[in-house]
């Protein structure tokens, strides 16, 4: 065998090879590959070892795993005229990667302007207060209009969280007293509770007082074991009610 032979053989081994690297492929479990041959789709293959005509057929890597996408700030103007920049993030798998790919051109692209504009639509329709107390709702509309309109398209949104909500300055502040004169209402109102409850009480007391006249004598020996138990030099001299009542008596003759 002479030396052009060798080179000859040596260029058939070495193009062998590229084509079987070329041909082999492999693929990790979260990954799927849509193969088309000469244009056309055909299926998809994988995860693990494909094989690929050289040449004839071409392959799309595209990952089934969950996709965050962030929404950037959109100004929105909200039922009762509120202007605010609201963003959010969206998470969502491809389930079917054939539709992904063949369906729209960017499917990337694409749930990022549907996205943009439905949180815009949603956010829009609802007043200041129903998007500030009830953000889960309103993150169920969008994720549900999301879904509907990518499901062609092989893909499944599965969550949608407004992440920010910027108001203005002068709303922030409306908002602050708005809470500070709340807070203000409820301590009146549980310090007039307190009190009334009080009254209440010691309604109650001057009635059993009334219907027991020694029960009055017993909370007086009390009060004066009180006193007693303390440390001064006041001197206390229990006198019983009855005297006083005496007392109290020859004095309005």
């Amino acid at each position: 065998m002479n030396g052009a032979e060798v080179l000859f053989f040596a260029v058939i081994i070495i193009f062998a090879i590229i084509i079987i690297l070329y041909a082999i492929r492999i693929l990790p479990e979260y990954d799927r590959a849509v193969i088309f041959r000469l244009g056309r789709a055909i299926g998809v293959k994988g995860p693990g070892l494909i094989l690929l005509w050289p040449v004839i057929d071409r392959m799309v890597r595209v990952s089934l795993r969950i996709i965050t996408l962030d929404v950037p700030p959109q100004d929105v103007i909200t039922k009762d005229n509120v202007t605010l920049k609201i963003s959010a993030v969206v998470y969502f798998k491809i389930i079917g990667p054939l539709d992904a790919i063949v369906q729209v051109a960017d499917y990337y692209y694409a749930i990022s302007q549907l996205a943009q504009t439905t949180l815009r639509s949603i956010c829009g329709e609802a007043e200041l207060d129903k998007l500030l107390a009830e953000r889960e709702k309103i993150n169920s509309e969008i994720q549900d209009i999301l879904d509907k309109h990518t499901d062609p398209w092989g893909i499944k949104v599965t969550i949608v969280e407004l992440k920010q909500i910027d108001l203005p300055q002068d709303m922030q502040r409306a908002m602050a007293r708005q809470a500070e004169a709340e807070r203000d209402r409820r301590a009146k109102i549980i310090n007039a509770d307190g009190e009334y409850q009080a009254a209440q009480r010691l309604s109650d007391a001057a009635k059993i007082i009334a219907e027991n006249p020694m029960a009055l004598q017993l909370r007086y020996l009390q009060t004066l074991n009180e006193i007693s138990s303390t440390n001064n030099t006041t001197m206390v001299i229990p006198v019983p009610l009855d005297i006083i009542r005496e007392i109290g008596k020859s004095i309005s003759k």
